[in-house]
């Protein structure tokens, strides 16, 4: 059975006498509930409630002083209670106003009025006697400051031009009742006419409807059971007859739909009224919206601690840190947590973290005695169409923290225009959320449930064959572009569309856009890669990590290039594919080397490599094993060393007559300029450098593509520190600005900013720091407009 609960009646047209407003006023001040207050002062908590509702105008002089003692009033309050209180007993027989309460024999019900917003306001009747108190405020209520914050703003203006209506909204289990009703208490002094509280049952299998919902509120209202009309629009413009001059606060608890709700809301007059629903209710107009979020950090770890004792909590921060976030920060799944360490007193913090941390368990743990994470979920999951509950199911597939319409259409096997209509329907339902405009996210524990349902709707093979679709699906478009930063295949066919998938034609996407996917899709592309090694797919792997080679030199910092080419590698191995086994160890030897600094390691896989080609006769690979040696050699400072081994790759270089032997002449150029340099031999240095930069600009000329310029861009940038070594800052300012030009050419990658820092000293030996200040200032704001460069990875 649906409840209804209410507080408070209604008000003469004089409003609230002096006394029960100071008297409400010293109550909010001690900090004392009503029933608090009745208690300590030996009075009826109706007759405490009649007084600050205006009922009671003038209590006796000693109900007056046992008030006043209980709430510490001085000298001077106690005579300004009393005054108040004198001022409100009566003096003889007064008429009563048409909206007074009636003393004795209970007044009739208003007669009812029908659908229209106008003509003369409803007399008021009380409220029935069993719907005088809102159901119980919490009292470790925590966070909420600034959503509470501005209902109190709204709620100090007495006529308000338009209904107040405050929409509260948001995934199951962040609190949206809780808050409201706490809301509702917190308001409760504004609003003196009275608070009423109404579930409306949205998430039951029928929820209640809204001539039902009207009825329960009118009788709330004191309207009889015989005056109540039949049809719902006569229901609504009696409920808004009987509102409009009434001060009071409505909660409509779970609310299904639009249609529920909207003969429910005022149409004027000063009450507010405060809805809670899961879903987002889009098409209610006329509403402020609130949509809660799960706490912050701090915020989760205040609730566990006015939950299981601070005392506790704070002798284990870390652990209740972790716990936090095993909980996702969820209003819901946080009390249940700490009413099991309640539950728990001799187990520390710890153990429940050890608990949670295995995913398998942690729906199960988070459920204790009434209070359970997935019967909250499975009630939205429930009332879900068919095809909706498809796309979260398989949005539970996905890698990253977020994803894209396409990515989680290539799970769900549907178009990506309708899973993007699918996706904007799961977030009003709240179970989706949106991480950007075009990006959406599942929170934690609603990933957990939906990969429950996954395996309980769907089965083992339906789930591999999606996982194959959507890594086919991945790994072709990774392989297409990454190629797009392969001079080679890039030459080949200018205008060629390699791989175009079915929904999308046309030339080539713009190099921008194809590395803007690679970085933002890695964590799936990369779980497809996994995915199809383990599927013993070894060609697709090779040959996906080989279309990554080129982009990789656009992001040095990644740490993922030793988890793609180790793939590969592996892969190599089980085909048995000699020579892709060495190409990939020598790519695993400059990740080493040139992103993680590991030299020793990379050293050790160049002479891997270096053994492998010249095994099979593989001079070109003999090269580059020979260079990335000679790079670990460098950076280890063993510069004889590596000046030999650079010397020895450009022999194996000059027995190659391909683009790719030009291209690891210009390295081995470069990197023996490095090493003079780095040697103390500046003015040799120089000169290497010089004709390095050369080759690289004949290159540039031959092959103009983002390859050659990102070489000539480094080669330049380097010759720029040959010569700031010799202190010839002018020249080293030259060669640093002919570095960005090419680098511009590239798309700005992440080592552009070294350039720039080094730009910058230049000019301040050169006593231009002004000018510095202004490059730096203006660079440091286009490259954080581009955006991180490291994509983002699900670790949880």
């Amino acid at each position: 059975m649906t409840a209804v609960s209410g507080t408070g009646t209604g008000t003469d047209s004089e409003g609230v006498g002096d006394f029960g407003r100071l008297l409400a006023g010293h109550r909010v001040a001690a900090g004392l509930t009503q029933e608090e207050l009745a208690a300590a002062a030996g009075v009826s908590l109706r007759a405490v409630g009649d007084m600050e509702r205006g009922r009671t105008r003038g209590p006796q002089r000693r109900t007056v002083r046992a008030l006043a003692e209980t709430l510490g009033l001085d000298a001077p309050q106690t005579a300004a209670l009393d005054r108040a209180a004198q001022c409100g007993r009566p003096r003889g027989t007064r008429p009563v106003s048409a909206a007074a309460p009636t003393r004795g024999p209970a007044a009739p019900a208003p007669a009812p009025v029908g659908p229209a917003e106008t003509g003369d306001a409803a007399p008021a009747a009380p409220l029935v006697p069993g719907a005088l108190a809102l159901p119980r405020d919490i009292a470790d209520f925590t966070a909420r400051e600034d959503a509470l914050a501005l209902l109190a703003e709204l709620a100090e203006d007495d006529r308000p031009a338009h209904p107040r209506v405050v929409l509260i909204s948001g995934q199951p289990g962040l609190g949206k009742t809780a808050f409201a009703l706490h809301a509702a208490h917190t308001l409760a002094p504004f609003f003196p006419d009275g608070q009423l509280s109404l579930d409306l049952g949205g998430m039951a299998a029928t929820p209640l409807s809204a001539r039902d919902a009207l009825g329960q509120v009118l009788r709330a209202l004191g309207v009889a059971d015989n005056a109540v009309p039949a049809g719902t629009e006569e229901r609504a413009g009696l409920y808004r007859a009987l509102v409009r001059e009434r001060r009071l606060v409505l909660v409509l608890d779970n609310v299904a739909d639009e249609s529920q709700v909207r003969p429910l809301l005022p149409g004027s007059g000063p009450a507010v009224t405060l809805v809670t629903s899961r879903n987002a209710l889009p098409g209610l107009e006329s509403v402020l919206r609130l949509r809660l979020d799960a706490l912050a950090p701090g915020e989760a770890a205040d609730l566990l601690a006015r939950i299981a004792g601070r005392e506790r909590i704070d002798a284990a921060p870390d652990a209740t840190a972790e716990l936090a976030r095993l909980c996702g920060y969820l209003p819901l799944a946080l009390r249940i947590a700490g009413q099991r360490l309640v539950a728990r007193p001799q187990q520390p913090v710890s153990h429940l973290v050890r608990q949670l941390a295995a995913e398998e368990h942690r729906l199960d743990l988070l459920e204790t005695g009434d209070l359970a994470v997935r019967p909250a979920f499975a009630l939205s999951y429930r009332r879900l169409p068919a095809e909706s509950q498809l796309v979260l199911r398989r949005s539970a597939l996905t890698a990253g923290h977020d994803f894209t319409a396409a990515v989680a259409a290539a799970y769900a096997g549907l178009p990506p225009g309708r899973t993007e209509l699918v996706l904007e329907q799961l977030i009003d339902a709240g179970l989706v959320q949106l991480a950007t405009p075009e990006r959406y996210r599942l929170h934690d524990l609603v990933r957990l449930y939906a990969g429950e349902r996954l395996d309980a709707d769907e089965g083992p093979e339906a789930v591999a064959q999606a996982r194959a679709r959507a890594g086919d699906w991945l790994l072709n478009r990774a392989a297409e572009y990454g190629l797009r930063f392969d001079p080679d295949h890039a030459a080949a066919d200018p205008d060629a569309d390699p791989d175009a998938d079915a929904d999308r034609t046309g030339p080539p996407v713009p190099l921008t856009e194809a590395a803007r996917w690679l970085e933002e899709e890695h964590p799936e592309w990369l779980a497809a890669l996994h995915q199809a090694f383990a599927a013993g797919r070894h060609r697709e792997v090779i040959d996906t990590a080989e279309a990554m080679h080129w982009f990789s030199d656009r992001l040095l910092s990644w740490d993922i290039w030793a988890e793609v080419f180790q793939l590969s590698v592996d892969a190599a191995r089980a085909c048995g594919d000699q020579l892709a086994e060495a190409v990939h160890v020598n790519y695993l030897a400059w990740t080493y080397v040139t992103c993680l600094h590991r030299y020793q390691r990379g050293i050790d896989l160049a002479n891997e490599g270096l053994e492998l080609a010249r095994r099979i006769g593989a001079r070109e690979q003999e090269g580059w094993a020979l260079t990335y040696l000679a790079a670990g050699l460098r950076h280890l400072h063993r510069h004889r060393e590596a000046i030999d081994a650079y010397h020895r790759a450009a022999d194996a270089f000059a027995a190659v007559n391909s683009r790719a032997g030009w291209i690891g002449r210009l390295v081995t150029l470069r990197g023996a300029a490095n090493c003079l340099r780095d040697s103390g031999r500046a003015e040799e240095a120089v000169e290497s450098r010089r004709r390095a930069l050369a080759g690289a600009l004949e290159l540039v000329e031959r092959w103009s593509s983002p390859l050659m310029h990102l070489a000539a861009a480094m080669t330049a940038h380097e010759l720029g520190l040959d010569r700031a070594a010799l202190g010839r800052w002018p020249a080293a300012e030259k060669a640093y600005r002919q570095a960005l030009t090419h680098y511009e050419e590239v798309g700005r990658p992440d080592s552009m900013t070294k350039t720039l820092t080094e730009l910058g000293t230049a000019l301040i030996e050169q006593g231009r720091a002004e000018e510095a200040r202004e490059l730096l200032t203006e660079a440091l704001t286009d490259l954080s407009a581009d955006g991180p460069r490291q994509g983002r990875r699900r670790t949880g």
